[in-house]
């Protein structure tokens, strides 16, 4: 008689409930959580709700090296995770961290990568071997080899952390957030490593729309760090739509088309599915989904013209560049990793000379792509008061940002969402700054802060601000820019409305770039209009 053994799960979370050091509430939980191997599991949530905590303590880093408590248990290969130092798990799992500067050390792009396999003490003869497959599998030219990592991009940046993970070789990945800072070419192309069938994947994601065929079950939590929901991609939007929208989590566009036209579109179809079934006179409701209401722009603020532009102390990495922003415009710049949008936009604020060409116009501020760039006091309240702010005035800035709750924290204890609200909101509440650049705005925010951010910018564009908006991800960008310039090849592609851009696949993918989700239904309202 044979005995059917039980095989423990990759990962196992039973009753587990983290608090930080010094806090007085749970950051999550209680939480039981689990994953098979091979299966590929996707964990939801607004920002703040404990998400990134709960990964960083499936190989013990918290609380070993980030201060705080767990209650409850963590298995991690069938064994408990406190058995061994957190380092020690490297060969069972790989982290893909949400910044990909907490992995990356600042060697070479080749030194990164070659690092986990030396430190597994794998031969010498074959580690170069993994790099040259490591880097192929994610598209990185092995011309890069020694290029330094200061020297590269954001998305860049990420995807040598990619490479560098799957050159470790474990079977289990943790990825937070993976292709936050990734042109949606590059974004797909992780999902697919990351996320290809067989695979033991415990991944976080704002945007889950892209990689839900790709996900065989779902965990949803709320605000408060207690699941909300589980179950399959379809039946988490088909039944529990409202309920995560109401947490503040981003859906993929047909759930938001349904929950905003419910009489229009079902709760059960795809996207196509229910444009084939809308009559003509809904496209105005349809448009007010995925469209900014437009209005005027007035007077030109800032000029650049045959701007040789280059970050400091680099080469020129754009040429020949001629752009005008106008008070009351949101313009989207869009373009591949490395295109050299972030060195525009400091070409653009006036934080960067332009090598040839000139610049005109006022200064402007940049919210870079770290936050943490841009705080330098005790507490996010003592970040956002200022001598000529009354208290009230700064109560009123943490309310409308989503930021009362953790007034009197310290920013770096923040979540990435809950840093990058607080950063923006340095910028976008001061009138200090007639031009305002936000790199990459959405990455790290939830569904809810993605739609209040949207809302912030048209308003700020409406005070007569010229606002620049950097992004990968190409639906928000329709949703709220006027405009859109293209990057690619050092040049400038395209220069003009963005609803032009983004139905102009070809062009799209010339440059390396994905139409939008929501290409479709620019497709049905030219056609109903």
């Amino acid at each position: 008689m044979t005995v059917a053994t039980h095989m423990p799960d990759a990962l196992a979370f039973d009753h587990v409930s983290l608090r930080h050091y010094g806090a007085t509430n749970d950051a999550i939980g209680p939480v039981s959580v689990a994953l098979g191997e091979g299966e590929r599991v996707l964990l939801l949530g607004p920002s703040g709700s404990g998400k990134s905590t709960l990964l960083q303590a499936a190989t013990g880093l918290f609380p070993e090296s980030v201060p705080g408590a767990r209650r409850g248990a963590i298995e991690l290969g069938g064994r408990p995770v406190e058995s061994r130092r957190p380092s020690e798990w490297a060969d069972t799992c790989g982290y893909l961290f949400q910044d990909a500067g907490q992995s990356l050390a600042g060697f070479t792009v080749r030194d990164e990568i070659a690092f986990g396999p030396e430190n597994q003490a794998i031969a010498a003869a074959l580690i170069p071997e993994l790099v040259t497959m490591a880097m192929a599998r994610v598209g990185i030219p092995q011309t890069w080899a020694d290029r330094r990592i200061m020297t590269l991009s954001g998305g860049e940046r990420q995807s040598v952390a990619l490479a560098a993970l799957l050159a470790q070789g474990a079977p289990v990945t943790l990825a937070d957030e993976p292709a936050a800072s990734l042109a949606p070419a590059a974004a797909r192309r992780m999902a697919d490593l990351l996320l290809a069938s067989g695979s033991t994947t415990l991944v976080v994601e704002h945007k889950p729309g892209p990689i839900l065929d790709q996900i065989d079950h779902c965990v949803a939590l709320g605000r408060d760090g207690l699941v909300i929901a589980k179950g399959s991609p379809r039946e988490m939007m088909a039944k529990h739509g409202a309920a995560l929208a109401r947490a503040g989590i981003a859906l993929p566009l047909a759930t938001q088309l349904h929950l905003a036209l419910p009489d229009v579109i079902a709760a059960d179809v795809t996207l196509k599915d229910a444009l084939a079934r809308i009559a003509p006179h809904h496209a105005r409701r349809l448009r007010d989904c995925i469209l900014p209401t437009g209005h005027t722009a007035g007077e030109t603020l800032v000029t650049v013209e045959n701007a040789a532009c280059a970050p400091a102390f680099g080469p020129v990495v754009l040429r020949e560049v001629s752009l005008s922003l106008r008070a009351g415009e949101v313009l989207a710049i869009l373009g591949p990793n490395g295109a050299g949008k972030s060195t525009l936009a400091a070409c653009l604020a006036g934080l960067l000379p332009p090598r040839a060409g000139r610049r005109t116009g006022p200064a402007g501020a940049v919210a870079f792509q770290n936050p943490e760039a841009h705080f330098s006091r005790e507490s996010v309240r003592a970040e956002l008061g200022s001598p000529w702010r009354a208290p009230e005035a700064v109560r009123q800035i943490l309310d409308r940002w989503g930021l009362t709750a953790v007034a009197d924290q310290h920013p770096f204890t923040l979540s990435q969402g809950q840093k990058r609200r607080l950063s923006l909101a340095l910028l976008a509440e001061s009138d200090r700054w007639p031009v305002l650049i936000l790199d990459e705005p959405t990455a790290g925010l939830d569904g809810a802060s993605q739609a209040a951010l949207g809302q912030r910018i048209r308003a700020l564009a409406r005070d007569r601000r010229a606002i620049a908006v950097i992004s990968h991800d190409l639906d928000f960008a329709l949703s709220v820019a006027d405009r859109a310039v293209l990057l690619a090849d050092s040049g400038l592609w395209f220069d003009g409305p963005c609803e032009t851009l983004m139905r102009d696949r070809t062009r799209l993918a010339r440059a390396g770039l994905l139409p939008p989700d929501a290409a479709p239904v620019l497709d049905w309202l030219q056609d109903a209009c």
